[in-house]
């Protein structure tokens, strides 16, 4: 089976799962359903398919759904924006014509784009690209989190960072909840480049060296980081929660502007003043690399 089907097949059958029967507007059931979820042929007639033929979407099959039909298993297996988007992808992928595989390509940000995020202040900012590269990071960012350009390239990645850094963990209260979302938004983008290679090293990488990355990342789950917020105990100002909205650049669509805030006159306002304060009198040098 291709890995584009192998995705698609595994996707359908963990989405299945994870749906309530009852939720789905199903008759009570007398048979005992030996594992959780909807069974193929309630999807199926949910969506208003055969049992058949969704039994072969599942089985990886090669097969073009319409659009229409598409929408209704969105529907049927009551995906999120995130999951729809996703399940579009992974249909892409089984139906478009073999793509010509091509070497990556360095991300890199316009010199001004750099020089606002430099320029906000109070405010910590970061852009994340391909795979949740770190692109740019400015002083307040790396004051809450850590500083990206401090570390070797391969090495500033998002994901990677919270996943595997020691001090990523201690740094979050809420750190199951990040690691997970982050976790859930990389399966997003590998549905979205399945033929870029250095996304499935991170993948592998990750697998190998993080059991609960392994755990999370077979369940295939996704999530599209839109806003939300952060529970953090800093070494240097204690607990504060930071708000964080993402912004995607006119024309961009593989680079996202994360932008942290605090709820005026809170604890954790006061706490993000002060290392403000401190990011002011520190030595923490800003840097394009």
């Amino acid at each position: 089976m291709a890995t584009s089907n192998r995705e698609l097949a595994d996707f359908l059958r963990r989405a299945r799962a994870q749906c309530d029967p009852a939720r789905a507007g199903l008759p009570p059931d007398t048979r005992v359903r030996r594992v959780p979820g909807l069974r193929r042929e309630e999807v199926a007639r949910l969506a208003g398919v055969s049992a058949d033929y969704y039994a072969r979407l599942e089985q990886g099959r090669h097969i073009t759904p319409s659009p229409a039909v598409v929408e209704a298993l969105a529907q049927a297996l009551e995906l999120d924006a995130a999951g729809r988007a996703h399940l579009n992808d992974l249909i892409g992928t089984t139906t478009a014509a073999p793509r010509r595989r091509r070497p990556p390509t360095v991300q890199r940000l316009r010199s001004g784009l750099h020089q606002l995020l430099d320029s906000m202040g109070g405010t910590p900012a970061l852009v994340l690209g391909r795979r949740g590269d770190v692109l740019s990071i400015n002083r307040m960012a790396k004051a809450l989190f850590t500083d990206f350009d401090a570390l070797p390239p391969a090495q500033r990645n998002y994901t990677r960072w919270l996943l595997l850094d020691l001090e990523a963990r201690t740094l979050f209260v809420d750190w199951d909840l990040q690691a997970r979302a982050a976790v859930e938004n990389l399966r997003l983008d590998v549905g979205r480049t399945p033929d870029d290679q250095p996304i499935q090293d991170l993948v592998t990488e990750l697998r190998e060296h993080s059991r609960e990355f392994d755990r999370w990342w077979r369940q295939h789950r996704v999530h599209q980081r839109t806003h939300g917020s952060k529970r953090l105990l800093h070494p240097l100002v204690g607990e504060l929660t930071v708000q964080y909205e993402t912004f995607a650049l006119p024309g961009d669509t593989e680079t996202a502007v994360f932008l942290y805030s605090t709820e005026a006159g809170s604890p954790s306002r006061h706490a993000l003043d002060l290392l403000t304060s401190w990011t002011l009198t520190s030595t923490v040098p800003y840097s394009e690399s």
